[in-house]
C-alpha cells in the first residue's frame, strides 16, 4: 500500500484530497495533517509521497520540504502545493528541488497529482503480487 502525508493549513481543501483518494485509488493510504509543526514526526523516508502546501502558519512548506530531505525522505517522493502561479513556484523550486511544484486550485495541475496517484497504486499492487507465494498444487 501506498503511504501518502498531505499537510495543508485548509482542512477543507485536505477532506477533499483525502475523498478523492480513497475514492480512486482504494490501494493508497492518506494520513492527513493541518499543522506542519504537529505533522513533523510523521514525516520519514518510508513515505511513498509527501504532499505539503507551501503556504501555512507556523512553518512553511520550503522549510517542510528541508526538514523532509534531512530526514532521509528522497526529494523525488516531495510535491509542493500552493495557491501560487506557475513561474513564482517554478523559480522558487527549481527543477530538481522536488518532484513536482502544483497549483492546488487549477484543473489541470489535477492530472498530474492523478498520474502519480495511479503510478503509486500500480507500484503497490505491483509489490504485493511480488510477494504472494503460491501453495503446492495451487496455481500461481
Amino acid at each position: 500500500m501506498g503511504h501518502i502525508l498531505l499537510i495543508d493549513d485548509d482542512a477543507a481543501f485536505l477532506k477533499l484530497l483525502e475523498g478523492y483518494v480513497a475514492e480512486h485509488y482504494p490501494a493508497l493510504h492518506v494520513v492527513t495533517c493541518n499543522d506542519p509543526l504537529q505533522c513533523l514526526a510523521a514525516i520519514s523516508d518510508d513515505l511513498d509521497l509527501l504532499l505539503v502546501d507551501l503556504e501555512m502558519p507556523g512553518l512553511d512548506g520550503s522549510k517542510v520540504l528541508s526538514y523532509a530531505v534531512s530526514r532521509g525522505l528522497n526529494k523525488n517522493r516531495i510535491i509542493i502545493l500552493s495557491g501560487r502561479d506557475a513561474d513564482y513556484l517554478h523559480e522558487r523550486f527549481p527543477m530538481g528541488s522536488c518532484l513536482a511544484v502544483l497549483n492546488k486550485y487549477e484543473g489541470q495541475q489535477k492530472a498530474v497529482l492523478d498520474m502519480i496517484f495511479k503510478s503509486l497504486q500500480q507500484k503497490g499492487r505491483s509489490s504485493d503480487n511480488a510477494c504472494q507465494t503460491s501453495r503446492p498444487g495451487s496455481k500461481p
